[in-house]
């Protein structure tokens, strides 16, 4: 039976995670909703009032008292909308990773009846729901997918809203950020817009089709990427010139249309790993996207960079690089966020460990417990103090600015190389800067 108004709307959002706990707790606020993820111990902490994401806290769940958390598939089966919020990442050679997004749809599948509704916010390539997650729904249901389909007895509905989470930005929630929506004929798609709206107090933009929504979700994290990889070249260039990489971009920035990228490392689950999705649809089609890939390939190598520019640093110094113990602050891919997934401090650990430095890490952000196995460093929840032959701010944490670059250099012997990444302190308060 086909929806005829979001009052009618049953919900279920699947994963839990950065993206699909915030949504549901907000939608929960207003009607009941199941949230559902495989993962037994995140439900457990969540039916605690437990985020270990810290996006959300304790009296806010406790604000979405319609929330109910599951990781049994016979809970969904009263459900007749579902939004599918589960990660989509790259493999080791820099493919899409749809499994995750394969697996939720033949979850949903096997629960799926006729006028249901699946609405997608997982980041994809244009493409990709209608014609890699349709399949995978209507094998699993014994449903058709008619794209232009309303009233037709046995179809499913598809829609595709993507997320535009930020972690750890208390600034830019999920109701604060504008929405995109789409759906499958124009009557989901308005139904799926007034569902967002019903939340979304910046407003929705509903898209012309589930094409065009997917390819905007791709290209807002494809230019970032590109543009800081354009500041991550001109750092490179600026370095070899010695000239301040900073006080350049502050010069340029008085210009009322020059962009404020800085250099640094790009990774996490969204600049670093979005345009792959692109550029793979690209050469599907028999165009190579040079522009693109040369910006993965330059912010990809900044680690090395960075880790080059440290052991020059040291040099300069008399500091003996083999065997120099160096303390990286910050091990997640972004600032004030517990998230490590994709980052980039783990390839610039290991290129210090190449060098043979012996590198203690330390993030306020991170749990002990929760370090991978792979990381080539050590992991301390207490720097020592009068220890390190250099100390590198690789992440810009609340908690690392607040201590100032005196308490930091605490930290480091009587001789020893401050390099600060992300333009905390003043110049004359460090040793090196990006």
């Amino acid at each position: 039976m086909t929806i005829k108004n979001i009052n009618d709307i049953k919900l279920a959002v699947i994963g839990l995670g950065y993206v699909g706990l915030p949504l549901a707790a907000e939608f929960a606020k207003s009607r009941d909703v199941i949230g559902f993820d495989i993962d037994g111990s995140r439900i457990a902490e969540l039916k605690d009032h437990n985020d270990r994401t810290r996006e959300l806290s304790t009296s806010e769940l406790g604000l979405a008292t319609g929330l109910h958390f599951s990781s049994d598939a016979d809970d969904l089966k009263g459900c007749n909308c579902y939004i599918v919020t589960v990660p989509t990442p790259v493999d080791t050679a820099k493919n899409p990773d749809m499994s995750a997004l394969l697996s939720a749809s033949e979850l949903v599948g096997s629960v799926l009846h006729a006028g249901d509704i699946v609405i997608y916010e997982s980041t994809v390539y244009p493409g990709a729901t209608e014609d890699d997650c349709a399949p995978v729904l209507a094998q699993q249901s014994g449903l058709s997918y008619a794209a232009d389909a309303n009233d037709a007895d046995e179809v499913f509905h598809l829609g595709y809203s993507p997320e535009r989470i930020n972690p750890g930005d208390k600034q830019h929630r999920v109701t604060d950020i504008v929405k995109v929506t789409s759906g499958s004929s124009p009557d989901i798609a308005d139904l799926i817009d007034t569902l967002y709206a019903s939340i979304i107090t910046a407003g929705t933009y509903k898209a012309e089709s589930i094409r065009v929504a997917e390819a905007a979700k791709v290209i807002e994290n494809t230019q970032r990427d590109v543009n800081i990889a354009l500041i991550n070249e001109l750092a490179v260039i600026f370095d070899k010139l010695a000239i301040d990489t900073e006080a350049v971009l502050k010069a340029a920035g008085t210009k009322w249309n020059f962009l404020p990228f800085r250099p640094g490392l790009v990774g996490g689950h969204c600049i670093g790993v979005d345009p792959y999705y692109l550029t793979h649809k690209a050469l599907q089609v028999g165009y190579n996207p040079e522009i693109i890939l040369a910006g993965r390939r330059l912010n990809d190598g900044m680690s090395q960079h960075v880790a080059d520019r440290l052991v020059q640093a040291m040099l300069k110094n008399n500091i003996n690089v083999i065997d120099a113990r160096v303390l990286v602050m910050g091990l997640t891919f972004k600032e004030n966020c517990p998230d490590t997934r994709n980052s980039k401090v783990f390839d610039l650990i290991q290129h210090l460990a190449d060098y043979k430095c012996v590198v203690d890490v330390h993030d306020p952000w991170v749990a002990a417990a929760d370090v991978p196995e792979t990381l080539a460093g050590t992991f301390t929840e207490y720097p020592i103090e009068d220890a390190y032959d250099a100390i590198v701010i690789a992440v810009g944490h609340s908690q690392f600015a607040e201590l100032g670059a005196k308490a930091l250099r605490s930290f480091g012997k009587e001789k020893h190389v401050l390099f600060d990444m992300k333009y905390l302190f003043r110049n004359f308060e460090t040793d090196e800067r990006l």
